[in-house]
């Protein structure tokens, strides 16, 4: 994927709205304690300030900053609770991605060591930001975390299950008759007990979906698209909340894992590199195009073109992902509501 000059000049405006700032500050926080790191646009080593793991003591730490404070936190499990906690305490945060700052591992390593990298890597521009918000709907994403890790329970107990059954020779889907066996019957019973239990907390979390997509118009809309259901629209929302911080769809491609980025030096081609992606959108635009495809609908019609147009099936498969990407970015973009057929305007 080349860099085109619009998005040059995107980065140029990243850096440039985080300079114009009297101190840069890098934050290493954990229960027991915090490091906080700051530099000013002269000074070449940063200062430190610690102090004990509750908030109260650094909100009084950043008070006596007097000037505009620019702090970035790494994203962890904590981070989004800092951030609302100290958003009234700084004039920007910036939440970056730990994966991005490979310089941290380089030298020694403690906590104001950290935050003194991080304060540097602030001031200089070469920090990810992680996107947050205040907005009420972030806290969509813990319901999502907490339904993937449900699913994952579910599917390795139906599996066990599965297990226990061909361990003594049987089919679990057909023939479910274990041996007169103590032990064997005390487990399948246990095992039954739990994918009950399992089976009514998914349906706790269905029930939440559907109360979602009656409360979010966005999230009604995007069903009307085939091969997108509640679950689908749920997680496209719940995991990019404002589809505006894209630039283009482009961006919004490679955060759902459905382009690559072209290795070249010297005027030669070295390949593809994967982006770091969403995973769980990249699934969800996968399925949806299997799903559509299989139907008789208006993205069917589109698929059967572009095999006719001589794209193997596989292309033709991913260039259905992106339609249907592209069709959500729109809508959640614009509140613009799903237009069959679309596909065709995009061709001419």
């Amino acid at each position: 994927m080349k860099i085109t000059k619009k998005e040059k000049e995107n980065k140029l405006n990243t850096y440039s709205s985080l300079t114009g700032y009297d101190y840069y500050l890098g934050l290493d926080w954990s229960q027991d304690g915090y490091s906080l790191a700051r530099l000013t646009t002269k000074s070449k080593v940063p200062k430190y300030s610690q102090g004990l793991g509750q908030v109260e003591y650094l909100r009084e730490d950043l008070s006596r900053l007097r000037g505009k404070k620019l702090l970035t936190i790494e994203e962890t499990t904590s981070t989004h609770w800092l951030y609302v906690e100290l958003k009234e305490s700084v004039d920007k945060i910036v939440v970056c991605d730990p994966y991005r700052n490979s310089l941290l591992g380089d030298g020694p390593k403690n906590d104001d060591v950290d935050a003194g990298n991080l304060s540097l890597l602030l001031r200089g521009g070469f920090l990810k930001e992680v996107y947050h918000t205040l907005d009420e709907s972030y806290y969509i994403r813990k319901l999502l975390s907490a339904y993937e890790d449900l699913i994952k329970m579910g599917v390795r107990l139906k599996n066990q299950q599965s297990a226990l059954y061909r361990g003594e020779g049987l089919r679990s889907k057909t023939d479910k008759a274990l041996p007169n066996n103590k032990i064997l019957r005390f487990v399948e019973k246990e095992q039954n007990i739990l994918i009950s239990h399992y089976e009514e907390t998914k349906n706790k979390y269905l029930d939440e979906f559907k109360h979602l997509r009656k409360k979010i118009p966005v999230i009604e809309k995007m069903c009307k698209i085939s091969g997108i259901d509640t679950i689908s629209s749920v997680k496209i929302y719940g995991i990019v909340l404002d589809a505006k911080r894209f630039t283009s769809k482009n961006k919004y491609w490679g955060y759902c894992g459905l382009v690559y980025h072209q290795k070249t030096s010297g005027n030669r081609n070295y390949g593809k590199r994967r982006i770091r992606h969403s995973r769980v959108l990249k699934s969800v635009y996968k399925t949806a195009a299997l799903a559509s495809i299989q139907g008789n609908n208006d993205i069917s019609i589109y698929y059967q073109e572009l095999l006719e147009k001589g794209l193997t099936e596989y292309k033709a498969r991913h260039a259905i992902a992106r339609y249907i990407a592209t069709s959500t970015y729109a809508m959640m973009k614009n509140g613009s509501s799903y237009k069959p057929y679309s596909w065709r305007r995009m061709e001419k």
